[in-house]
Formats: C-alpha cells, sequence, structure tokens
C-alpha cells in the first residue's frame, strides 16, 4: 500500500496524495507555491462551483454535453459550492495571477467526483468546456463579491442603522458638550450626534450598492483574452442567466469581454467604498472610545457595555474592546484596498495578473466588515449607558456656551465673559450674571442647553 496515487498532466506524472479529489495540475500547483499558507475564501470556492454548475447546465442546452455528464457535473459542482469539499482545495493565494491552478484545481475535483460517481468526465474536454481560467475566475470574483455583499454586509450594515438609530430616539432629548478640535464646543444632543453616525452608514450603503451593479456585470464567455474563443456564443448570456436562476442575484453577461478580463475596475470600486466605510466605522469607533474614556480622568459620557477583563495586572479595569476591534478591522480594510488597488494596475494587456490576492483581500473585507458591523450593532451601540450626572456637570461650566449671548452682548463681551469662567473655573450662568447686565430668567433662557441644540438665533 502507499499513500500516493500517480497522475499526469501535459507536462507528465506526478504523485498525488491517495485520498486527494484533485490531480496533477493542482499538485503542481502545491509544489510550487509554498508561500502563505492562505488558501482562497469559502464564498470563492462557492462561486467557483456555482459558475461550474451553470457551465454543465448551459452546455447540456447548448449540445455541447451529454445529459449525463452534465447531471453528474451539476451535481458534484453544487456540492462543492455547498462547501462539502473545501479541504480539497489547498492551493496557496500566492500563486500564477490568472488563477489557472484554483481553476483547474475546481475541474480537477468536480471531474474526480463525477467519475467516482459512475460517469466519465473529463476536467478540461467537459467541466471546462467553453470556459477559461481568464474568464472564470474574474467571474468567480464578481460573483463571490456579490454574493457576500448582498447577503452578510448590506444586511448586517442595516442592522448597525437600525440599532444607532433606535439609541437616537431614546437620546433625542439629552443634551452634551459639543466638541470640535477635541474642545469644548456648543452643545448638541446624544440624539443629534448618533445621527451622524447613521447618515455615514446609510450613505455607505448606497455606494456599495451602486458599486454592486457593476459587480453583477460577468465577463464569462471572453475564454482566453476576450473574443469568445472555443466558446459558444450563447454562453455568456447563458450563464449569466443560469447563475441568477441559482442565487436569485440579478447577474448579467459583460457588454464588453475585454474589459471584465483585462481590468478588475469594478472589483477596485466596490473595494473602494469598503475603504471608505471603514473610514466611517473607525470615526465612529473612535467617538465611542472617547466618550467611554475614563470613567474617572476622561470624559465618562458613556459607559459602554462590560464585556471581559482589561488587564492581566490591573483588577478591575474594563476596555472598549469592540470599538477597538472595529478600528483593527477598518485599518485592515484599508490596508487590503491598498493591495486591491496595486493589484488592479496589474491588467496588462488582455488579462489581470493578481486575480487570487484581488479575490483573497476584497472577500476578507467584505466578511469582517460585516461581522464587525453586527458586533457594534449588538455589544456596543444598543447597551451604552449615558452618564448623565456627568455630561450635566459638563455643560454647567462650558463657556463656550457664552457663544449664545452674542447677539445680545457682542462677541468682544463674550469673550471675555468665557475667559473669566475659564480662569475662575466657575459655571458660565455664574459669570455671566456678572458680566452681562443680564437677569437669571433671561440667562436661563438664552443659555438653556436643549434650547441651544436647536440652533438659530435665541431670545
Amino acid at each position: 500500500m502507499t499513500d500516493y496515487r500517480i497522475e499526469h498532466d501535459s507536462m507528465g506524472e506526478l504523485q498525488v496524495p491517495a485520498d486527494a479529489l484533485y490531480g496533477a495540475q493542482t499538485q503542481r500547483a502545491i509544489d510550487n507555491f509554498p508561500i502563505s499558507g492562505l488558501h482562497l475564501p469559502r464564498p470563492f470556492i462557492r462561486a467557483l462551483g456555482l459558475i461550474k454548475a451553470a457551465a454543465a447546465e448551459v452546455n447540456l442546452s447548448l449540445g455541447h454535453l451529454k445529459k449525463g455528464q452534465a447531471a453528474a457535473i451539476r451535481k458534484a459542482a453544487l456540492a462543492v459550492a455547498e462547501g462539502q469539499y473545501d479541504a480539497q482545495f489547498p492551493i496557496d493565494i500566492f500563486q500564477t495571477g490568472s488563477g489557472t491552478s484554483t481553476n483547474m484545481n475546481a475541474n480537477e475535483v468536480i471531474a474526480h467526483l463525477a467519475v467516482a460517481a459512475g460517469t466519465k468526465v473529463h476536467p478540461n474536454d467537459h467541466v471546462n468546456y467553453g470556459q477559461s481560467s481568464n474568464d472564470v475566475i474574474p467571474t468567480a470574483i464578481h460573483v463571490s463579491a456579490a454574493l457576500t455583499t448582498s447577503e452578510q454586509l448590506l444586511p448586517a450594515l442595516k442592522h448597525l442603522k437600525k440599532a444607532i438609530d433606535k439609541r437616537a430616539r431614546e437620546l433625542r432629548n439629552t443634551p452634551k458638550t459639543g466638541r470640535t478640535h477635541l474642545m469644548d464646543a456648543m452643545p448638541i444632543t446624544f440624539g443629534q450626534e448618533l445621527s451622524g453616525w447613521s447618515a455615514q452608514i446609510a450613505t455607505a450603503i448606497e455606494r456599495i450598492e451602486d458599486a454592486l451593479k457593476r459587480m453583477r456585470r460577468l465577463p464569462q464567455g471572453g475564454t482566453a483574452v476576450g473574443t469568445g474563443i472555443n466558446a459558444d456564443p450563447k454562453f455568456g448570456p447563458a450563464i449569466a442567466q443560469q447563475l441568477k436562476k441559482l442565487t436569485g442575484v440579478k447577474f448579467e453577461s459583460a457588454e464588453n469581454y475585454f474589459e471584465g478580463m483585462a481590468a478588475q475596475d469594478a472589483a477596485v470600486e466596490l473595494s473602494g467604498q469598503l475603504k471608505t466605510l471603514a473610514v466611517g466605522l473607525m470615526k465612529i469607533a473612535n467617538d465611542l472610545r472617547w466618550m467611554n474614556s475614563g470613567p474617572l480622568a476622561g470624559l465618562g459620557e458613556i459607559e459602554l457595555p462590560a464585556l471581559q477583563p482589561g488587564s492581566s495586572i490591573m483588577p478591575g479595569k474594563v476596555n472598549p474592546v469592540i470599538p477597538e476591534a472595529v478600528a483593527m478591522v477598518a485599518a485592515q480594510v484599508i490596508g487590503n484596498d491598498a493591495s486591491i488597488t496595486i493589484a488592479g494596475q496589474s491588467g496588462n494587456f488582455q488579462l489581470n495578473v493578481m486575480l487570487p490576492l484581488i479575490a483573497h483581500n476584497l472577500l476578507q473585507s467584505i466578511g469582517i466588515l460585516a461581522n464587525v458591523s453586527v458586533l457594534l450593532a449588538d455589544k456596543s451601540i444598543a447597551g451604552f449607558k449615558v452618564n448623565k450626572e456627568r455630561v450635566n456637570q459638563a455643560l454647567a461650566m462650558n463657556p463656550i456656551l457664552v457663544t449664545a449671548l452674542n447677539p445680545v452682548i457682542g462677541y468682544e463681551k463674550g469673550a471675555a465673559t468665557a475667559k473669566q469662567a475659564y480662569k475662575e473655573k466657575r459655571p458660565i450662568m455664574d459669570v455671566a450674571l456678572e458680566t452681562t447686565g443680564l437677569s437669571k430668567d433671561e440667562l436661563k433662557k438664552l443659555l438653556d442647553p436643549m434650547t441651544l441644540t436647536r440652533g438659530g438665533i435665541q431670545g
């Protein structure tokens, strides 16, 4: 007994693990690229399986495969799409830039499964009929990114926005000190502050949904260089329709296969929108960290839910772990976008040659943004408590409230009043009684924080 079997391809024979479902071309890639240990992710393998299943169905309908062959390929391909054979896709993401090795990995696994089930199927002649790695891999990037964004990221962002909006409504009448340059400024309500976060998420959703229009356009059918050599002219549009049936996503055939294969502009665009989302999430996360800072020596405006001990040496310390995780995800996504941007520039003539890197980074960004958005909603936004005593104390001591008196007493007298309040560390109300000539009732009306959050001239 041996742990290996002999497989062959156009370059000759080599050993393949006896229990492997893949063949010689996959094994060559395993041997050639022992680089990172990173493999193309589950959503990408799912997309490959769906494409191969769709191709089998289309090739049957066009008369290019026998019924038994098509049925066997479709069954095996759908099993791959469902994740039953992920362990059989061991090739490193840092491989041939077209992803040819991964396309052949899928072809070999699907053919092996079909043969094991009793149907004679060849990985190139049947599973890959009418296809090239050069159109399959770009199509798989589009399909996987469109599916994960639609099924995971957009629902997560809508969940986050809903959580923010709920807290904004609850806190619409709770004023606090506004800040510009990290310095005290005019008051706003917590509800107003959160409304800004909500608008950021809403706009991010709009941007991502718009980018998905381009991601749903598939270059399948262009085969080797975009001309469609060895593919039925009806193949590409039919694949898009078949994928639409399989997934419910409105895929369509690209108008120009040359663009879809030579460039990765749609992936670069979507990644850019993910980066923009990451920037917004980092802003929200850092706002929460500042507001939660303390509890005694920081702002101490809110108390985030306590999720775990914060120190191995300082008993009782609790840290803002979810906002910190959000910030790290944002940093990773921004880095991924930089790599995708560089990779997008590597479309040389008729083919981009950094496709596996684009697939890995884009899908990682989508996945981690989706996961952390739900955590931010459920474990930070939904449960933070406002320290009203601390917030009200800061409001009372805020000399910048004197801004509301400008129309009555003028800027210079207002500035002098604010400086005196700062210097003497006294509430602005007390100092203004001495410097402005206004009555206590007038000042209460003019300096009321809730009134000031509504803007306009007071009085």
